[in-house]
């Protein structure tokens, strides 16, 4: 019996390792608990931000949704007519197909341009670059105007297009979606050339080199090893220009016809015209929903950014 309660008395050999696993726990704790102190010792100095944010903008951002369902009469009534009505249904469509052909026009043009900018000595993709900022920071109006000029049935594109005998007549540029897909990818373009340009610069020349090395053909090298390397610039810039296509207002409007009216147009003539406040703030959640859930699954399918990895190195 003495020597089975002996047996059973921890030696302090076997209570070593636990007494320094607990004291490892407690430093543990206290390191946390150190480090989430430090990351909250400066979160006073964002309440002003968040004042601000909250009064003009969370503020009016649950008014609008709270009039989406209480006006006219409460209930889900707006969102439902939204969708049953053919006439509005259609404006959904026009804005979700106007939004996606933008947004792969863009890319097949700010793709080239990105990689031109990238690939001439630094001077020259200086000045490319300076211009593609320069037509961001021209009056939005003034360039859908221009191309109102530019696409009208008299304008210089008809004019030099029948001067040349390639058509017979004026084309209908304006007014239809044609006008409103060219204005729209020429106003878009920057936003798809910046993030690329970003993601191209930060790509090492050698690793191209590598797959040129190992026997791979110029298409090869582009479509395997270039291409998706400037994922994560193509996915942001896309998705920059998708969702801001979804609320662009001023070019669909001078641009397009009554058969090609997009959602902020309809937001617009609801509240101006028949002050249907109800079915405008529905719409308007509506493209705010949108947003947040492309920008989800952005979140969800963007891989780690070559230009952060970069940064990081």
């Amino acid at each position: 019996m003495k020597m089975t309660a002996a047996s059973r008395q921890p030696t302090p050999a076997a209570s070593a390792p636990s007494a320094a696993g607990e004291a490892q726990g407690k430093a543990k704790v206290m390191k946390d608990s150190t480090s989430l102190a430090q990351r909250w010792r400066g979160a006073s100095n964002l309440v002003p931000a968040l004042l601000f944010l909250g009064l003009f903008f969370f503020a009016p951002l649950i008014g609008l949704l709270l009039r989406g369902v209480m006006e006219p009469v409460p209930g889900l009534g707006n969102y439902e007519q939204l969708f049953a009505n053919s006439a509005y249904a259609r404006v959904l469509f026009n804005t979700f197909s106007v939004a996606g052909l933008v947004t792969l026009f863009s890319l097949l043009l700010g793709f080239p341009l990105a990689w031109a900018i990238t690939l001439v000595p630094r001077g020259w993709g200086r000045w490319l670059l300076n211009i593609v900022l320069l037509s961001m920071w021209t009056s939005l109006l003034a360039r859908t105007y221009s191309w109102l000029v530019l696409l009208q049935a008299s304008g210089v594109i008809n004019k030099a297009l029948m001067a040349m005998g390639i058509i017979d007549q004026p084309l209908e540029m304006v007014h239809n979606l044609t006008g409103v897909v060219i204005g729209m990818s020429y106003i878009m373009i920057p936003f798809i050339v910046l993030p690329l340009q970003a993601t191209m610069q930060a790509i090492d020349p050698m690793v191209l080199q590598a797959g040129s090395i190992c026997g791979a053909s110029p298409w090869t090298n582009f479509f395997k090893v270039f291409l998706p390397l400037c994922r994560s610039g193509l996915f942001s810039g896309a998705l920059m220009v998708f969702v801001m296509s979804l609320g662009y207002y001023v070019t669909p409007a001078l641009l397009g016809g009554a058969q090609n009216m997009m959602l902020p147009e309809f937001i617009v003539q609801q509240v101006q015209s028949f002050l249907n406040w109800g079915l405008a703030s529905a719409a308007a959640a509506l493209l705010i929903l949108i947003t947040l859930v492309l920008f989800y699954f952005y979140l969800k399918l963007q891989p780690e950014s070559p230009v952060g990895s970069s940064n990081a190195r």
